[in-house]
């Protein structure tokens, strides 16, 4: 029986979602954020780090939610869910498998931590840290993400989904970045094709049974 360590309303979602693609059977340990809104200290007895996803199989531990993308659909037959081998879609299907968490997320999480700065100080220096967070955002970290939103626009136009004419893991894995990055990132633009791409995905049946597993996901609701 796969466990997987879910941390509550995250992008462990994609595990789940993946699980259930591939018609396993699993077990889910549900980890509850602790007030500021950080993964518990439990998870450390998981792997050192003690971040979330982090899955265990056969006596194996397996973290890194790309690696454990890669582990399922390896050991599980998981075929269907990426492009044939030497075709340019699986060039396509990789580069957006690393991508997802190599690239897009890490400055989503920038995002998210400068957006947060000026209600973790004290009151009396609230506006500096505000004018600093903003200044960052919008000189630094905004312009790059308006590029990466460009980038994701243009590729669903191509074909509709991330590698190709037909829905593959790489759309599992950019779940997440897409997602979230339309509630920080989207003003201003054309992104119906997005949205559109996002009905697709939530209309999955295994989508929908994930959610049941893990409980609240928030951005499932966006």
């Amino acid at each position: 029986m796969i466990t997987v360590h879910y941390l509550d309303n995250s992008r462990a979602h994609r595990i789940l979602w993946l699980l259930e693609e591939l018609g396993l059977d699993y077990q889910v340990k549900v980890y509850h954020r602790t007030k500021d809104y950080l993964a518990p200290k439990e998870l450390k007895a998981v792997h050192p780090l003690g971040k979330s996803p982090v899955i265990e199989d056969n006596g194996r531990v397996v973290a890194e939610s790309g690696a454990i993308m890669e582990y399922l659909i390896e050991t599980y037959g998981g075929e269907d869910l990426r492009p044939a081998a030497g075709t340019d879609e699986r060039l396509r299907y990789r580069y957006w498998m690393h991508y997802a968490e190599g690239s897009a997320m890490p400055l989503l999480v920038m995002k998210l931590i400068f957006s947060r700065i000026p209600g973790q100080v004290p009151f009396f220096i609230r506006p500096v840290a505000k004018m600093i967070s903003q200044g960052v955002a919008g000189k630094l970290i905004d312009p790059q993400l308006s590029d990466h939103l460009d980038l994701w626009i243009a590729e669903i136009g191509k074909d509709g989904w991330f590698a190709g004419k037909q829905f593959s893991a790489a759309d599992i894995a950019m779940s997440f970045p897409v997602e979230a990055g339309l509630t920080r990132i989207a003003e201003g633009k054309d992104v119906s094709a997005l949205k559109g791409w996002i009905e697709r995905i939530r209309a999955r049946p295994a989508y929908q049974r994930a959610l049941s597993r893990g409980g609240e996901y928030g951005y499932a609701k966006s």
